[in-house]
């Protein structure tokens, strides 16, 4: 090699150096993707500066603000900046499923859905579940008086397949919400008649494998896909009265374990990986009665442990959101508490005015949270309580925020808002 070629190649490699290494510091885009409820892996959680979120909303902080052409209780995914929600028409039982750009707010389409009136608690909504997405697919669960029925569109709005899930048995209405994980959809039917766990093949809707579950209290929570550490392969978590908490292959639908007592009651909320534990709880009479921590037995065939429970203080439809080592649970009456993941210790509790029916998230450090009456609150992820801000939305919501980058989306009942803080 000669010296002019040599001093070439060494500009070229250390100009490759340079590049990677500013394209390495400069700080990255938050993840524009918040596809299903409560986001990525149902965690709750989105990867924020926590100086690009607003604390109380300012008029600037608005970008846009629509009337979805219904109601509904269900929170919206996001995927490719295209958010996704569910309405209705309670008098009518026309349902829909709503297409809106993340940037300016355009409907871009409705597919609509005719099942009839379905009978249920007034706290509840023929729409009241949240769409799953993956980069192909906006999947959906509707409910007509005798059966439960699963739908995959493409994200033009184009059905592709169908499946039923059988009927649902409730005194209190459906609410079946779907995840999708690795290209197969997964479903829980859990309700006071034949109940089942479903896992779809998201391309063409063929049925992978279908369990039986046992029957019980209806349960409303979203499937869990937990990960246990030292990169052994994920499991597939459900929680009910009547099944307990219990892990399955996700591949096969083969029982992997189970706590057959760990709720005595009623079931609303999601499970929730927090460490190595699968946090659960249940309760009744709109209120919370039990939280209870199950650690999965280390080996195939072995036995879950109760790592902690409680009997106070618990929340019973909001989810909570672990982070860090740290697990906050928002009540129904508007009790806040954080404890201590791995031990179940209480480290502060407070109270925030109004009932709560959407799940805390976390951004940026902090915890924001819809009240049913519209309040967005805002407080420290923090081993302390700190009130940072809150903004009354005018209108009533029990819905679950999302984010798209630095954008926010907040669902009342009849509107769909995106905020994002003004830029100097």
């Amino acid at each position: 090699m000669t010296d002019r070629l040599r001093y070439s190649v060494i500009c070229v490699v250390t100009a490759a150096c340079a590049i990677a290494t500013l394209s390495a510091a400069s700080p990255s885009e938050p993840p524009s993707n918040w596809p299903q409820f409560r986001g990525a892996e149902n965690a709750g959680l989105a990867d924020i500066p926590a100086g690009d979120l607003p604390t109380t909303l300012a008029k600037d902080d608005f970008r846009w603000e629509i009337k979805l052409g219904g109601a509904g209780y269900g929170s919206p995914a996001v995927w490719a900046g295209k958010a996704f929600v569910l309405t209705c028409d309670e008098r009518t039982g026309l349902r829909q499923a709503v297409c809106v750009s993340v940037e300016d707010g355009k409907v871009l389409w409705r597919k609509d859905y005719r099942f009839g009136v379905v009978r249920h608690h007034r706290d509840n909504s023929l729409a009241a579940s949240t769409p799953a997405l993956d980069a192909n697919r906006v999947v959906v669960c509707w409910a007509s008086a005798k059966e439960v029925t699963v739908h995959a569109l493409d994200h033009d709005g184009n059905e592709k397949w169908r499946r039923s899930l059988g009927g649902y048995s409730t005194k209190h209405g459906p609410c079946v919400t779907p995840i999708i994980h690795e290209g197969t959809v997964y479903v829980a039917n859990d309700n006071m008649g034949p109940s089942v766990l479903a896992a779809i093949n998201a391309d063409d809707g063929e049925v992978k494998w279908k369990t039986d579950r046992p029957s019980g209290k209806a349960a409303y929570g979203t499937p869990l896909i937990y990960r246990p550490g030292g990169g052994k392969k994920p499991q597939l978590v459900v929680s009910s009265t009547g099944g307990g908490i219990a892990a399955y292959d996700p591949d096969s639908g083969k029982p992997l374990w189970a706590a057959a007592d760990a709720n005595p009651l009623r079931v609303v909320a999601s499970p929730v990986q927090a460490g190595d534990a699968v946090v659960s709880s249940s309760g009744t009479g709109g209120r919370g009665k039990w939280i209870i921590a199950v650690r999965p037995p280390k080996a195939p065939g072995g036995q879950a442990q109760t790592a902690w429970k409680l009997e106070e203080d618990a929340h019973y439809v909001p989810t909570p959101v672990a982070v860090g080592d740290k697990l906050f649970t928002v009540h129904d009456s508007g009790l806040i508490a954080c404890y201590q993941s791995s031990t179940g210790k209480q480290l502060w509790k407070s109270q925030l005015e109004g009932r709560f029916y959407g799940s805390p998230v976390c951004a940026g450090g902090r915890i924001y949270v819809l009240s049913r009456t519209g309040i967005l609150y805002c407080y420290a992820a923090a081993g302390k309580f700190e009130l940072l801000g809150k903004t009354d939305l005018g209108e009533p919501s029990f819905a679950t925020p999302a984010f798209a980058g630095r954008k926010m989306l907040l669902r009342t009942h009849t509107r769909l808002i995106c905020v994002e803080k003004k830029r100097d």
